[in-house]
């Protein structure tokens, strides 16, 4: 008994003869064609054959096509730094917000100040005075109280700043900066600096210094760099990346690319192994390779992400002849990159 080379599968079928075959040796055999002894087979005439010569075969007119083609492959990395901030809040989240507070001073229970500030002390003759300005313990929901005959009405009107951070900012600050409730507290020789939040806009933004990172805190920024050679068809500035060397995966590429066009002062980190976008660029004339016997009829350019997560770009020993860079945010690459490089990873770049 002979058993079929798919048994492993633990389907057999029982054939004539006593044979065991599984399924696929089964359908082979009802499928192939048999031949009746009653008919004989025809012979087949040969007629020799004479060579074709290399210059009349077809598909081979001339020795450069023989050659094989391919492409040059190169990675590109897109070097990122997170937003640092949140977003602008836009006019309805902005008085949604506030509208928010209002409600939790109506919901809430009554500030009972007398387990605070002892009656008759600078402490309570300086909350009765902020009460009657404000009427609400809240310092930055503006004249509001949340009880009354006027708490339903917690809406602002058209025109009114009281919604806006700046706004809310400046009256938090005014009350920490009150001379009058120091002096009552017993505190004016003692001259207090208040301290004052930060700006979201920063110096570098007023000044429009694109190569720091402290610019831009609510938008991401892309490391752009410009090469000392412009190449054909190419803008000024350009991704950074260069051609892969023998037996190099794109991950140990993209770190070598960050390290020699960057210098070693940044604290990067390539995000996986696998590319986000690629890019396939034809040169106008393939370039001939005699010793690899092939033509090169283009490029492919293969972008992998990474993080930039503290240091800075220093260009001075970088090892890829570059002479400038710039952060930039998605509106200013579409400025300053090729159309056709911009167009291969817009649509991978974060809006905000």
């Amino acid at each position: 008994m002979t058993r079929g080379p798919c048994i492993q599968w633990g389907i057999s079928f029982t054939h004539r003869s006593s044979t065991t075959l599984c399924r696929f040796c089964l359908s082979t055999v009802r499928h192939t064609p048999r031949r009746h002894a009653s008919t004989a087979p025809s012979p087949i005439e040969s007629t020799p054959v004479e060579p074709c010569p290399p210059s009349q075969a077809p598909g081979f007119s001339t020795a450069s096509q023989s050659h094989r083609l391919t492409y040059k492959i190169r990675a590109s990395v897109l070097l990122s730094r997170a937003p640092l901030l949140t977003r602008d809040l836009t006019p309805f989240e902005k008085s949604y917000f506030l509208y928010q507070r209002r409600l939790n001073e109506r919901l809430a229970l009554p500030f009972t100040r007398y387990f605070y500030y002892q009656e008759g002390t600078p402490g309570d003759v300086e909350w009765k005075r902020k009460i009657k300005e404000r009427m609400t313990p809240a310092r930055d929901i503006g004249r509001y109280s949340g009880y009354g005959e006027e708490a339903w009405n917690d809406e602002t009107l058209v025109g009114d700043r009281t919604s806006e951070p700046e706004e809310q900012i400046q009256a938090l600050v005014r009350d920490a900066d009150d001379k009058e409730s120091r002096s009552i507290a017993g505190r004016g020789k003692r001259d207090e600096v208040v301290e004052r939040p930060k700006g979201r806009v920063t110096e570098a933004d007023e000044k429009g210094d694109t190569r720091t990172l402290n610019r831009c805190l609510t938008r991401t920024l892309y490391l752009v760099v410009k090469t000392r050679e412009r190449m054909v068809n190419d803008g000024e500035w350009m991704l950074p990346g260069c051609a892969l060397e023998a037996k190099e995966s794109l991950h140990t590429a993209a770190e070598r690319i960050i390290v020699q066009s960057g210098g070693v002062n940044m604290n990067t980190w390539v995000v996986g192994n696998m590319p986000i976008g690629h890019q396939v660029f034809n040169y106008p004339q393939s370039k001939s390779n005699r010793d690899q016997a092939a033509e090169t009829m283009g490029e492919k350019t293969f972008y992998m992400k990474a993080r930039m997560m503290a240091g800075q770009a220093n260009l001075t020993n970088n090892k890829l002849g570059l002479e400038d860079f710039q952060w930039l945010v998605k509106e200013e690459m579409q400025k300053a990159l090729h159309p056709r490089d911009f167009a291969a990873v817009k649509n991978i770049l974060a809006d905000r």
